[in-house]
């Protein structure tokens, strides 16, 4: 064993042993050293993941996972830093991740529409379509408080994030189908989501569609053109910031989902089961109706499985910025930061499976193995 292997199986093993930890401290009651070992065994466990192959795609996950558990454990340090609300740092965030995408981005991206019509059309119908029809009856079956269930249609209203494209790449899929989807749903945000909105939501609480749009547009909208039009200058003098963008979009949307979780801790401990649950089922049936409704269209398995994490997968960080607009951060927020949250997990799980599970088709022009092209995307 090399000694970069003795380093990470070690630091696994000290994962291990500060989880034992935890358990003993709760079990003795002594809940706040339980609180200070959280954090030590995140950090142990994200250094030794990156010693194996088959758990770095999780890495991300974990860094999720850690988020929401130092957020509802230490929700005093997360909500205010140095004398500053942190939720005014969300929207900030998200133009952030847009920008880098924008960078990332150009006129080739709107042309998978030419090449591939029948997946972009299927796949725009199914993202506007499903995930709405879900969150509104979920929202009514479950019985949610007005803010909580507006928060669940406003997830189900919002376009795909770059995340499915990143679950795409690890789930050897149609990175090129999934990245033209990725940039339609987002560019017909500004004008789908707050017309749902109005739909359906608004029999919860009041909506001004127009200003939803103009807040969308702020946020998604401009730092996509910005950061295309910096592309298109800078495009072979800012290689640096393709290679440092996915890290920074990770990191911004981790901050994201801690910030939110923090805020909306009293009313997570009060529903967090019930809205797990809804994000569970929420999640699974879009991945579900989305695969089965691309068969129905005689799409073959890639592209069927691209759509499906097209579908599954919402664009939290967008939700959480409208929120945040709307002063709602810890209400309207808060079911897109468990969605986001579970999204993340469940798709890792995903396309771990659909990596290795055959398709017996002749489709392997979706595929690639090479990294290349995932530079091409924000996480």
């Amino acid at each position: 064993m090399n000694k970069k292997q003795t380093i990470f199986s070690s630091s696994l093993a000290l994962a291990g042993i500060s989880l034992i930890g935890i358990v003993v401290l709760l079990l003795m009651g002594y809940q706040e050293g339980a609180s200070l070992l959280v954090l030590s065994f995140f950090a142990f466990l994200l250094i030794g993941m990156q010693g194996y192959d088959r758990f770095k795609g999780f890495s991300f996950t974990v860094w999720v996972i850690a988020a929401v558990g130092v957020s509802m454990t230490f929700p005093s340090y997360i909500t205010e830093v140095a004398g500053y609300k942190t939720d005014s740092f969300i929207v900030p965030l998200i133009q952030l991740i847009m920008f880098g995408m924008g960078t990332t981005m150009g006129i080739k991206d709107f042309q998978g529409v030419l090449k591939m019509p029948r997946g972009v059309i299927v796949g725009l119908v199914s993202q506007f379509t499903i995930m709405p029809i879900l969150a509104i009856s979920l929202a009514i079956l479950m019985d949610f408080p007005p803010e909580i269930a507006a928060g669940i249609v406003l997830i189900g209203s919002s376009p795909s994030g770059v995340s499915s494209n990143i679950i795409t790449f690890l789930a050897k899929g149609n990175l090129a189908l999934s990245i033209t989807l990725t940039a339609f749903t987002t560019i017909l945000a500004p004008f789908l989501t707050p017309l749902l909105m109005k739909l359906l939501a608004g029999q919860f609480i009041p909506i001004d569609s127009y200003q939803m749009m103009v807040s969308i547009i702020k946020m998604i909208f401009v730092p996509i053109i910005a950061g295309m039009v910096f592309n298109k200058i800078f495009k072979d003098r800012a290689v640096w910031l393709n290679i440092a963008m996915p890290y920074i979009a990770m990191a911004a949307n981790v901050v994201i989902i801690a910030v939110i979780v923090a805020a909306g801790r009293d009313s997570l401990l009060e529903i967090g089961l019930l809205l797990l649950l809804a994000a569970i089922i929420h999640n699974a049936s879009g991945y579900v109706l989305g695969y089965w409704g691309c068969r129905l269209f005689k799409m073959n398995k890639v592209d069927s499985r691209t759509i499906a994490i097209e579908v599954g997968m919402q664009n939290g960080g967008m939700a959480a910025g409208i929120a945040s607009e709307l002063g709602k951060a810890a209400t309207l927020g808060l079911f897109p930061a468990i969605f986001g949250t579970w999204m993340d997990i469940s798709g890792s799980f995903l396309a771990n499976w659909w990596r290795t599970a055959p398709t017996g088709e002749n489709d392997s022009a979706g595929l690639t193995d090479d990294p290349q092209p995932l530079k091409e995307i924000e996480k």
